[in-house]
Parts: structure tokens; sequence; C-alpha cells
């Protein structure tokens, strides 16, 4: 079917029909309730929508009658492009109009550059896999091992300040790991079930909650600069943060992690104060973290 039929619709209709195809492309599945919740339609319209979404793209769902709800099928192909910054910050966000279009960039107020973003189709199969509970085939790209074939079983998509990762647990090593989305080639979805150790509530790192507290480095000059910059009460900002992103997040803000605060200043204008009261593993990767 050609976008002209698309280009039929009035605005609000294909709202409700991307709203339908992002569903089924991401999380595998929707229901005329998800609908009525979102965009507070009555039942006839939004059989009317279902209909009309079915006509268009008769190949991509099919009704369960046991759940009630219209499922991906294999020989699914999106009626919308979505693009990939806004499909990452509509699942962080939550859904929005349905419309995930291109963003157009300012002339007057231009953000960081980013890297590139990982495939659609990759952080689809992974958030079919995290919202069913199933564990994912994939081809995986390290530093280390090159190319390899991996058993993964996703619970989480997270930005870590430089590029997106999966949180996932790896049954060949047998340990909760994460995974950057651009190495992971040719995911596809498994139907057995996870075991329960392999489940998001069983990593450690994840579930693990730490209160940090930074402060300007101590060797600055006038600190005061990096207390307005952070919005800092009492010199110090106080912040609640996983275990498994901490090391992400010292890294990405440049915290002088050394006990004394020996790191050059003027690279690292924070400091991690209460370190002491941390696992060094969880913080392995950031700035000075050993002395």
């Amino acid at each position: 079917m050609t976008s002209t039929a698309l280009d039929a619709l009035t605005h609000a209709q294909r709202e409700r029909l991307a709203f339908i195809d992002f569903n089924l492309q991401y999380f595998g599945q929707v229901a005329r309730a998800d609908l009525i919740q979102r965009f507070k339609t009555g039942l006839a319209a939004c059989t009317r929508d279902f209909s009309s979404y079915k006509e268009l793209a008769p190949k991509n769902l099919l009704l369960s009658h046991t759940t009630k709800s219209y499922h991906r099928l294999e020989s699914f192909k999106p009626l919308f492009e979505h693009n990939a910054e806004s499909i990452l910050s509509a699942l962080c966000r939550g859904f929005g109009d349905g419309l995930s279009s291109n963003i157009q960039p300012s002339s007057y107020c231009q953000d960081a550059t980013r890297l590139i973003h990982p495939n659609s189709e990759v952080i689809a199969t992974l958030m079919r896999a995290i919202t069913s509970k199933l564990a994912i085939e994939c081809q995986y790209t390290s530093l280390t091992s090159g190319t390899t074939s991996k058993l993964l079983v996703p619970h989480s998509i997270v930005n870590n300040g430089t590029r997106w990762h999966v949180r996932a647990f790896d049954r060949t090593k047998q340990q909760f790991r994460d995974f950057v989305t651009t190495r992971i080639e040719c995911p596809k979805i498994l139907l057995s079930l996870i075991k329960p150790e392999e489940s998001a509530d069983k990593d450690t790192q994840w579930q693990t909650i730490y209160d940090i507290i930074l402060t300007p480095h101590p060797k600055l000059q006038y600190p005061k600069a990096i207390e307005l910059d952070y919005a800092m009460e009492n010199g110090q900002l106080k912040l609640e943060i996983r275990a498994a992103l901490l090391g992400y997040l010292l890294r990405q803000w440049n915290v002088d992690c050394t006990d004394k605060g020996i790191l050059n200043c003027n690279t690292y204008q924070l400091h991690l104060s209460n370190k002491s009261q941390l696992n060094l593993k969880d913080i392995e990767i950031a700035p000075g973290y050993q002395e």
C-alpha cells in the first residue's frame, strides 16, 4: 500500500494508526483498550481504526481471541517510518502523539553531536523481548572477542550518556552485563520461557540504588561556579542512581573519584565525596577510582 492511502486520512486518524503501528513493532501487541485509553475514543471508533489499519496492512497483525489483543505477525512491515532518536525518546518518556517524525534542527539552538543511533529494527526486537520476558539470539561484535553468537535475556535499554546499550543476562557468561546496541546484529526472539535467575529482579547491580554526593573539586579556586552549574545546595549535589549506571555517570561528568581529589581540577571539576560507601566494583570505569 502506498503512502497515498495514508495521506488521505486525517491527522487524528494517522496518529491513531501510528500508535497501533508503534505498539505492534516495539511491543508485539496492541489492544482496543490501549487505543481507547490513549486517545479517549469510543469502542466503535476504535474498531474502525483497527479495520482501517488492517485494510492498509493485512499482513501486520492478527487478532487473538484468547488475549483480545492484536498480535504482530512475522510478515510485519511498518506503515510509518519511525525516526530512531524519536523512538528512543518515546520509549523513555512514553509514546507521545504516535508519529515519531524526524527531528528538525534549529538554526539558533544546537544540541551536542551524538553518536550513530542503533538500528530501529534491533531496538524493536529488543523491546518486544523485554516486554514479553523472552530471550534473544544474536550476533554481537566486541573489541575483545570479535563477532560471536550470543544468547541474551534483555530487561532494559539505557542511554549511558554516549551511546545506547541493553542490560541483559548473558547465558554464555552466566551473568548480567551491558551490550552496546549498535553492535547487535540479526537479533531473533526465542519463544522458550526464561529462567527465574535471568529476570531483572535478580540483577543485583541494577536493583541496587546508591545515594551519591558530588561536590566541586577541592582544588578549584572558585567552587561557586560549579555549584551554580549543578544547582547544588550547601555545596553538594545528591543523586540516586543504579549501581549498574554509576560508573557511566561518573565518567561522563568527569568526576574525580580519588579519595583526596588529586586529579587535575581543570578537567575533573567534580569530586565524589562518599566513595567509601560504595562498592568499588561499581565504579571501576570511573576516573581515578583507585589512587
